[in-house]
């Protein structure tokens, strides 16, 4: 079931938003839940990805020997790249 909410908006703004939505053959209504929707949606795939690459952490094999690394020489091979 859809909820309605009231926002509190500068009028300038809201018409320029207006003028937005119409150039799109939509609604305000329409633009907005739409955002609302994207926004939610790439928040959870943020979260998702996160969790796979710490879980791929977490489970690979490969192992980095960092007992020969040498700040110094890091600079000094980016250098010549």
């Amino acid at each position: 079931m859809a909820k309605n909410i009231t926002l509190a908006v500068d009028d300038e703004l809201l018409e320029r938003f207006r003028l937005h939505a119409a150039q799109r053959k939509t609604s305000v209504n329409a633009l907005l839940r739409r955002h609302m929707e994207d926004l939610v949606g790439l928040e959870e795939r943020r979260r998702g990805a996160i969790a796979r690459m710490l879980t791929l952490g977490r489970e690979t094999k490969a192992r980095i020997d960092m007992s020969a690394w040498d700040r110094a020489a890091s600079y000094t091979r980016a250098a010549k790249d």
